[in-house]
């Protein structure tokens, strides 16, 4: 089942319909579902398809030699000596062609890696072939570090002969609730925040089942198709695989500073930012700073796991290895994965919901009081109280001075009074803004005595407005 990527789908057929030479980056990593866009994309076309594996290069010439011969209806080639060869065939072979095709060079960094000289071999066939013909290419990447340097940095070959990129980003909350169609919020709240946007993640669930026998059957299973995922992704994309898990594993424990990173990862500080910056590369980590500072100047940056299925497996799943594999996944289920911790876990990622339904209406332009260009979250020193506090959610429109503070509360009871004033006491900590809105997020409906106090001071949303 295909599911979402409208906007990547309406581009990509766009410079399909130009009828002149086009070249896509699309890179992403792995399960990220760049293959499946790939093929829904083609599959009404005609297309010469490869797909590096992580073999020498004799092997993927030998492959990409047998691809090509299929393609132009010869019954064998001789294997191309050198990418030079390959890629002037086939420039030569579509010189004689009226219709129009698509190339599609998946997994393109697994054949650079393997033979340094393939992107300056493909910038000359396409400065002195492909760029005369109606092709459409597609470079196609997991290695998102390789796609950004090699691909389309401004030292690369490559450089400047795109025509345009796509880096595919995780399904959004709305949209992966598409896999579950007749989930309630609640469970879809809960499943987006163990398997995140990831598809491929996503379509290993049984839409017929509930959350609890979906994570059992899929992570607390010795048999569980998740059960090693992290482990395994980090064993072929990374060199230490290790101590890239050591890192994770802290950053999951509530480490979120470089130096207690090192601390309870067992890394030395002064090689920390080595194995934090290539986890960022890979989409896994994320450095936030406060709403409003620099990223390059704050020193108050947090580390935090950014895809949601790697934070919970580390969380939950990582520490009763040995126990799943003993059978007693079920047990570890309801006395571990579940009840006070489970809920804190999700809070966390309830805020990240409630952000990306920020941004879906900020683009409707409906429910947004005026149009964001800055979002975040902020955390800091009240002054007033003289405490540390923070700001779940802030959007802000620094020419119009109009700025959004959002609390979320994941929680079936709180006093809502108090938790609604906290969240206006909040005005005036981030300064500049001359107008303030207020959005208040929670997992269950407030009462109506709530709504009518603070009626036209507080947008009430709970989650069932966030799916509606």
């Amino acid at each position: 089942m295909f599911v979402g990527r409208t906007d990547e789908l309406n581009a990509l057929n766009s410079m399909f319909k130009r009828n002149r030479f086009e070249m896509a980056v699309i890179y992403g990593r792995r399960r990220i579902g760049k293959t499946a866009l790939i093929d829904e994309f083609v599959k009404d076309k005609r297309v010469l398809y490869f797909t590096a594996l992580q073999r020498s290069n004799i092997v993927n010439l030998r492959r990409f030699t047998t691809v090509v011969a299929g393609f132009f209806n010869y019954e064998s080639l001789p294997p191309f000596e050198d990418w030079s060869a390959a890629l002037s065939f086939v420039v030569r072979q579509s010189q004689d062609m009226e219709d129009r095709f698509v190339f599609v060079f998946d997994e393109f960094p697994y054949a650079a890696m393997m033979d340094d000289n393939l992107p300056s071999e493909l910038q000359i066939a396409i400065d002195h072939g492909f760029k005369d013909s109606n092709i459409m290419m597609i470079l196609s990447g997991s290695n998102e570090g390789f796609m950004e340097s090699e691909v389309l940095g401004y030292k690369s070959p490559l450089y400047g002969r795109r025509t345009a990129q796509i880096q595919l980003q995780p399904l959004d909350y709305r949209t992966a609730a598409e896999f579950l169609p007749d989930a309630a919020p609640e469970e879809l709240v809960n499943t987006y925040a163990a398997f995140g946007g990831t598809p491929y993640y996503l379509a290993q669930l049984d839409p017929q089942a509930d959350f609890e026998s979906n994570v059992l059957n899929l992570c607390f299973n010795q048999l569980g198709l998740l059960r090693e995922e992290p482990s395994m992704l980090l064993r072929e994309e990374l060199r230490e695989p290790a101590l890239y898990y050591s890192v994770l594993q802290a950053i999951a424990g509530g480490s979120t500073t470089p130096k207690i990173i090192a601390e309870h990862s067992g890394v030395g500080e002064h090689g920390i930012g080595k194995y934090l910056k290539t986890l960022e590369s890979l989409g896994l980590v994320e450095r936030k700073v406060p709403f409003g500072e620099s990223p390059e100047k704050s020193r108050r940056g947090l580390y935090s796991i950014k895809d949601p299925f790697f934070a919970y497996w580390y969380r939950f799943v990582s520490p009763a290895l040995d126990a799943i594999d003993n059978k007693a996944g079920e047990r570890v289920i309801r006395q571990l994965a579940f009840g006070d911790a489970f809920s804190t876990y999700v809070g966390q990622q309830f805020e990240t919901l409630c952000m990306q339904w920020l941004v879906r209406v900020n683009v409707e332009g409906e429910r947004m009081p005026f149009l964001a260009t800055r979002f975040g979250k902020w955390w800091g020193n009240d002054p007033r109280k003289r405490e540390q506090t923070d700001i779940d959610v802030v959007l802000a429109n620094r020419q119009s001075k109009e700025i959004l503070l959002g609390e979320c509360k994941w929680r079936n009871t709180f006093n809502e009074t108090e938790a609604v004033e906290s969240l206006l006491a909040r005005e005036g900590l981030i300064s500049g803004y001359d107008t303030t809105y207020f959005m208040f997020f929670s997992k269950v409906e407030v009462s109506e005595a709530t709504r009518s106090k603070y009626a036209g001071k507080v947008e009430f949303l709970s989650v069932q407005d966030l799916y509606r």
